[in-house]
């Protein structure tokens, strides 16, 4: 029966023409956005696996963060310590030339005084090796630790190097000079043991920033690979899409004529009344 009310090619023209638009709709938004996951509604499964990887991204930053600073005070705790170094051979010079017995009391009263200059510049080296408030030289710490993972449960530990004058490491005394041949002499003993003994400390914090920075690779490259796998889980295929759009376009302008000639279908019935 056919009725004038109820059609029945129109209500299913509609029906194609609504899912084509809806379909058209989500091909769009996929352009638009890049992603074929962009909200939980999209898939709440894949969306919930790259939120999560998302934030342990984010973690990260503070994990690249954290060990860019420790690096950063591992190096200038090391040009401090290298500078040190220096001031420590020109000591042993000056002590040198001042266990020459053929010296006047007035050149070796000259010498002493460049010794305790360069002994005071040590001390004031030693305070002003500070990054972020850290210092690994003057004694004010035993170490330091950076993140090493986006947990933050676990840690690089980077020890401290205590050159404070007459420590473990540089056995020179605060108060250290010499009078006399004599004494100059017996300084030459304790330098080259200080000498000696920063060198080993700086090779140990050339190794703890070397191991700094391999991690901080380690940690860019593992963002890489986490933001590569989120993009594969949601990230829309551009080409595809594309296609798809032109195929979605094409068949809604068909649903648009079908619905037309489904509207029109009954007009032939208005001949029956004339």
């Amino acid at each position: 029966m056919n009725s004038i009310n109820t059609n029945l090619g129109a209500m299913v023209a509609l029906q194609n023409l609504n899912k084509i638009t809806a379909d058209l709709r989500v091909t769009q938004n996929r352009i638009s956005t890049g992603l074929k996951v962009a909200s939980a509604k999209d898939d709440g499964a894949l969306y919930a696996i790259a939120q999560s990887q998302r934030a342990q991204v984010k973690s990260l930053d503070s994990v690249k963060m954290s060990l860019s600073r420790t690096s950063s005070t591992v190096d200038v705790a090391m040009i401090a310590g290298e500078s040190i170094q220096d001031m420590l051979s020109d000591l042993k010079e000056k002590a040198l030339a001042a266990s020459d017995t053929s010296l006047d009391t007035t050149a070796r009263d000259a010498l002493k005084a460049d010794f305790v200059s360069i002994r005071n510049q040590i001390t004031k080296s030693l305070a002003n090796a500070t990054f972020n408030g850290i210092n690994l030289l003057n004694g004010s710490r035993t170490s330091i630790g950076a993140l090493a993972n986006a947990q933050g449960n676990s840690q690089l530990t980077v020890m401290a190097q205590n050159l404070s004058l007459g420590g473990g490491i540089i056995t020179l005394g605060a108060t250290a000079d010499f009078a006399t041949a004599t004494s100059a002499q017996n300084l030459l003993s304790t330098l080259d043991d200080s000498i000696s003994n920063v060198s080993g400390a700086l090779a140990r914090l050339g190794t703890s920033s070397k191991a700094l920075d391999r991690h901080a690779t380690f940690i860019g490259k593992l963002q890489d690979s986490m933001e590569a796998g989120v993009g594969k889980l949601v990230d829309a295929d551009m080409p595809r899409e594309s296609t798809r759009l032109q195929a979605l376009q094409i068949k809604q302008q068909l649903a648009i004529q079908a619905l037309s000639i489904a509207n029109q279908s009954q007009s032939y019935m208005l001949s029956l009344f004339r």
